[in-house]
């Protein structure tokens, strides 16, 4: 497998929308091929239209013209529920775990998904708990007894359990202080460079950005800038 082979392509991308007044295109004309192997950040004040992208990338929504295509298929024409499921996932800012459920147990909730048996889950969901610096104590926590920095790598910990090649993360800092956001950032770099997942963060926060090893900077829902490839 090519390390840095293309693996999503923003084909000349529109998206609007019809407000009381006005229809808005808040994606517009966006071209881009994100890679494996690379940890991307997209970064725009509110309303440029970055979230409305990660929503098209993750499949939540499908272009109105142009296109977006997986592995050189068209979300269009695929079954965006399995592409969800298996192909893509997304961390969020709030962590979005289950609160009745043990850290463990939502880390375990993809496998379940796919028909993974109990026993089989349990011990996928316990490698990528240590492959985020969590150790068997948090296991059996509920995440109200978890940190914020805590719940954050148990949410990426589920996004690594999907299998899924893509990572996209909808402002994964946001409720984390400095340290523990540098850590985050530090890790979802760490999973495109060591394990060839195709990284996304898509951020208000221009400090990412020095960790990125590529920056797109988005305005008016176009893309007004890419800086070059940053050395490994």
């Amino acid at each position: 497998m090519n390390k840095e082979e293309k693996i999503l392509e923003v084909n000349n991308v529109i998206y609007e929308y019809r407000n009381k007044y006005q229809t808005v295109k808040a994606v517009n004309d966006f071209s881009f091929d994100f890679k494996r192997g690379k940890f991307y950040a997209i970064v725009g004040k509110s309303g440029s239209g970055k979230t409305t992208l990660l929503s098209m990338l993750a499949g939540l929504d499908v272009p109105k013209e142009g296109s977006v295509r997986y592995s050189g298929k068209d979300t269009k024409n695929i079954d965006l529920d399995k592409y969800r499921r298996d192909d893509v996932t997304v961390i969020y800012q709030d962590f979005n775990l289950f609160p009745l459920l043990t850290a463990i147990e939502n880390v375990m909730y993809p496998l379940h998904l796919k028909g993974i048996k109990d026993k089989e889950a349990k011990v996928t969901a316990q490698k990528m708990m240590d492959s985020v610096g969590l150790d068997s104590s948090f296991h059996k926590r509920l995440p109200s007894m978890l940190s914020g920095g805590e719940q954050q790598r148990v949410a990426i910990a589920r996004a690594l359990a999907s299998e899924a090649s893509v990572i996209l993360a909808d402002e994964p800092t946001g409720n984390l202080d400095s340290e523990n956001g540098a850590n985050i950032i530090g890790l979802l770099k760490d999973l495109a460079h060591t394990k060839n997942y195709c990284v996304i963060v898509v951020t208000h926060d221009l400090g990412i950005s020095s960790d990125a090893d590529q920056v797109l900077s988005m305005k008016d829902g176009k893309l007004m800038l890419e800086e070059a490839d940053k050395k490994n």
